[in-house]
């Protein structure tokens, strides 16, 4: 990597870790790209370069918290693995990003920027809807491998997100619950798999 590259690396990284405390410190609409410029230590024009908008730079920091924390539980369907066993898989990696403190407090921000903004609103969940197609992508092949009954793809994988974010989201989000016990979060897994598999499974 040449030296400038490797300048312009660190000073985005910089920025998104500067925008990330600006965020959970302030909230969306408080938030400024000339705060953020200040607290990386570099000037606007540098954080426009790296991210057109302030929106923007939001998606990324939800995009790169939700990677970071799911990119080592990335499944793929194999036809010789059970199918409780990867589905297991895909929602306990799904219950650590749930977990963390950064992705429930950037999501708090992101709730309630977008409540004083519907086409905001529409654009965070475009966004956000884009990190679980992973889900998605496995069950349209499982049910392609005849290993599913016939179901509408979409309509089964939000299912199961609600079946997860009933217990390891909203409660946080919305009530300030603590993040689940890993007790708690194995029952709701369990119990997500048994409904989930019950319903659907050929």
């Amino acid at each position: 990597m040449t030296a400038p590259k490797r300048l312009t690396d660190l000073k985005r990284k910089a920025i998104i870790q500067a925008a990330i405390n600006e965020f959970r410190a302030n909230g969306f609409d408080l938030t400024s790209m000339d705060k953020i410029a200040a607290t990386a230590g570099v000037s606007k024009r540098t954080v426009y370069n790296h991210f057109p908008s302030k929106e923007e730079l939001f998606a990324e920091i939800l995009h790169k918290l939700w990677a970071s924390i799911s990119a080592q539980a990335e499944i793929t369907y194999r036809s010789n693995v059970p199918l409780r066993e990867q589905l297991e898989q895909l929602l306990q990696a799904k219950l650590r990003l749930l977990a963390d403190e950064n992705f429930l407090d950037l999501a708090r921000v992101a709730i309630a920027a977008a409540i004083h903004s519907p086409q905001r609103a529409q654009d965070m969940v475009a966004r956000l809807g884009e990190r679980e197609e992973g889900l998605t992508a496995w069950i349209r092949a499982a049910l392609a491998d005849g290993q599913l009954k016939s179901l509408d793809v979409e309509i089964a994988a939000q299912q199961i997100h609600g079946l997860i974010k009933s217990f390891a989201f909203w409660p946080q989000i919305s009530l300030g619950q603590p993040p689940l016990t890993a007790d708690m979060q194995t029952r709701v897994i369990e119990s997500a798999l048994d409904m989930f598999l019950n319903h659907y499974q050929a």
